[in-house]
């Protein structure tokens, strides 16, 4: 399934327009636009939170991978946007990542280049980061005179500590893939000729995993990070997931030995 603007020949700006292909229970966003390092302009974070609404009322898909077309992943916001008089805040671009946070399926950024920006916190939006020994990393929020958003630096500070958020907003220092990696903003580097083989990989391992249980998990844990325990829903997810086919089927796959059949009920 690809889910794009209808058009009988495709304008220049629908060609970079970020992309959505569902394949059974993984889709992909794909990020289109290399000429400009992939950054996104308003009308792209429109497509964008379209695409999150479409795979979350889509109960089938379990994974959704960002990927990128060119040498950069994303460069953030198309701040050149912010001349026009139409133009959103760049808290619009914050509240597109926050949405990306908070989408059902487990996220998986492949992260084939260099990340800057908004580019980055979207990275740090995604449950797993999976990067090349290319990859490389900014924020010029401070150089370029721009408070960041307020989901941005939550997710910088959770993710990656007070220290660290500091040091890459304050000082707007670039880092390379061994120090993303070191630093937590990556969870692993591959190959570039591996990166999508990997994600793949990981892909479907995560969508073999039982359907409540993968998403309820993913969802509790991104909100305990932010300090919203929230204990009765919790319990009331444990009970639901005890009492689900899928548990008996993975205890008795257990028993088996065998892979599980997962059906989400």
């Amino acid at each position: 399934m690809s889910v794009s603007p209808p058009a009988s020949e495709p304008s220049t700006a629908q060609a970079t327009t970020p992309e959505l292909k569902i394949n059974g229970s993984i889709a992909t966003i794909r990020l289109r636009n290399p000429a400009y390092a992939n950054r996104l302009s308003p009308s792209d974070l429109d497509v964008i939170r379209a695409h999150i609404e479409t795979v979350n009322a889509n109960q089938h898909v379990l994974v959704l991978k960002f990927v990128a077309d060119g040498k950069y992943f994303c460069s953030g916001y198309d701040i050149s946007s912010l001349a026009a008089d139409a133009a959103p805040s760049s808290l619009y671009f914050g509240d597109t990542v926050d949405i990306v946070e908070r989408a059902r399926p487990i996220t998986i950024a492949a992260i084939n280049g260099g990340v800057y920006g908004g580019g980055t916190d979207l990275s740090l939006a995604c449950d797993f980061r999976i990067g090349v020994p290319e990859a490389n990393m900014f924020m010029p929020a401070a150089k370029l005179g721009l408070h960041f958003y307020p989901g941005g630096m939550v997710r910088y500070i959770t993710r990656l500590g007070l220290n660290q958020a500091k040091r890459l907003f304050l000082t707007c220092e670039k880092i390379l893939a061994p120090e993303m990696l070191s630093s937590g903003f990556l969870n692993e580097i591959v190959p570039a000729d591996a990166l999508h083989t990997r994600v793949d990989e990981l892909s479907a391992q995560l969508a073999s995993m039982a359907p409540i249980a993968l998403v309820g998990i993913k969802k509790h844990l991104n909100l305990i990070a932010r300090g919203e325990l929230d204990d009765a829903a919790i319990r009331a997810a444990v009970l639901h997931s005890e009492q689900s086919h899928d548990m008996k089927e993975g205890a008795l796959a257990w028993k088996e030995k065998r892979a599980a059949n997962f059906t989400g009920n």
